[in-house]
């Protein structure tokens, strides 16, 4: 028995349930389509994705006839629990020490490595180890295989992802009620934060934004001690996450009472905004490349004279994690297809006045995008909090 890593518990064969038998058996026609005796996977969201493990630190080794999850002592007993149709191997030290021997042991030649998540050094030491102890492996780099699976989202993911949607808008609704004029930043983002948690959200995928006046102008702005006041824009960004798949929502306030108070700049920005977004709603199809959907939402700011101002991407897929495939950008390569959920979020932002930010989560079905966030943004009048 070797002394880098110990086989705790064995799969039966076909044992796995159908979920993850068919996660398997799509990667494993890629894996033999790119000539590889076996995958290694590192990216925590699809280590989850293939095998439902939630720890922090573990390997899976996906080949045509093996299911493994390597990790250490501290995760064996919760990798059985949450992984019982895989075998759980106990693994000591990194990945040099014990990877080349469980290849050679398991007669793999060409293992394929996620490029994007191993580091240079582990890579470095694990070739070096290889080419020491003379075992005929060949390390193969990939990108993005799981990835362009995890894009096309199954019905139990997108009921996941509709939950955190919704508990999301509820969020909302209650900012709404507590956000006021004299409150600051941090408070408004930590009423958030409290809403979200308490109500069903494990933590939150990413730090929630509330950002006012000229701060709305940073798109990834950090709540500061800065007083909310009348009259100027406030761009909320937030999330939840349920049972490890998230949401991403954003909207742009103005704490008024009167409405006839807002600035004509204020009110006509978030207008070009939403059209910019409801274009892209309309405009979006199956089969159409997602720069071309950025583009729909892009031509109108343009025209309106900001095009300058709108710096990001329309929009970016959402799943086990808030940032994943498909990118919707002028750069993009990605093609949008039935199944994907994405955000829509154009904005325009203008150093030292400030920002606006409309975002929604949608999915596209039977060809066309469904709106998934249901909180309220027809106007900006309608947005501004009473």
């Amino acid at each position: 028995m070797s002394t880098s890593y110990q086989l705790c518990q064995s799969r039966s064969a076909g044992a796995c349930p159908p979920l993850t038998l068919n996660r398997l058996q799509k990667l494993r026609s890629i894996i033999a389509e790119k000539g590889l005796d076996a995958l290694l996977v590192s990216q925590p969201e699809n280590r989850r994705y293939l095998s439902g493990f939630t720890g922090s630190s573990g390997w899976l080794l996906i080949s045509d006839n093996r299911a493994i999850l390597a990790t250490d002592f501290r995760y064996v007993e919760q990798a059985k629990e949450e992984t019982p149709d895989f075998e759980i191997t106990q693994i000591k030290g990194a990945l040099d020490s014990w990877l080349p021997e469980l290849a050679f042991d398991l007669k793999w030649h060409k293992l394929g490595f996620e490029a994007n998540f191993v580091s240079y050094h582990s890579y470095h030491r694990l070739s070096e180890t290889i080419k020491s102890k003379q075992v005929n492996l060949e390390l193969v780099p990939t990108t993005d295989l799981i990835e362009h699976l995890r894009s096309i989202k199954e019905p139990q993911e997108l009921a996941l992802i509709i939950k955190a949607v919704e508990l999301t808008d509820a969020a909302f609704e209650q900012a709404k009620s507590l956000i006021h004029p004299g409150i600051t930043e941090r408070e408004a983002a930590w009423e958030i934060e409290k809403y979200l948690r308490q109500y069903g959200s494990e933590g939150i995928p990413f730090e929630i934004i509330v950002a006012s006046g000229p701060n709305s102008a940073l798109p990834h702005a950090k709540p500061t001690e800065r007083i909310i006041c009348s009259g100027e824009p406030v761009l909320i960004d937030m999330g939840a996450r349920i049972s490890g798949y998230c949401s991403d929502f954003s909207r742009t306030l103005c704490l008024e009472k009167d409405l006839k108070a807002v600035s004509c700049q204020l009110s006509a920005i978030y207008d070009i905004v939403l059209k910019a977004q409801l274009a892209a709603m309309e405009g979006i199809k199956s089969g159409m490349d997602a720069a071309q959907a950025d583009r729909l939402a892009r031509a109108v700011i343009e025209q309106a004279g900001y095009g300058d101002a709108f710096g990001h991407g329309l929009g970016h897929g959402v799943g086990l994690a808030v940032h994943e495939s498909p990118t919707l950008g002028p750069n993009s390569s990605d093609s949008l297809a039935d199944g994907m959920v994405f955000t829509l979020e154009p904005g325009i932002y203008i150093n030292g006045w400030g920002g606006v930010r409309i975002e929604d989560m949608v999915i596209i079905e039977k060809g066309r995008v469904r709106v998934l966030t249901r909180s309220e943004k027809d106007s900006f009048q309608q947005s501004a909090i009473h």
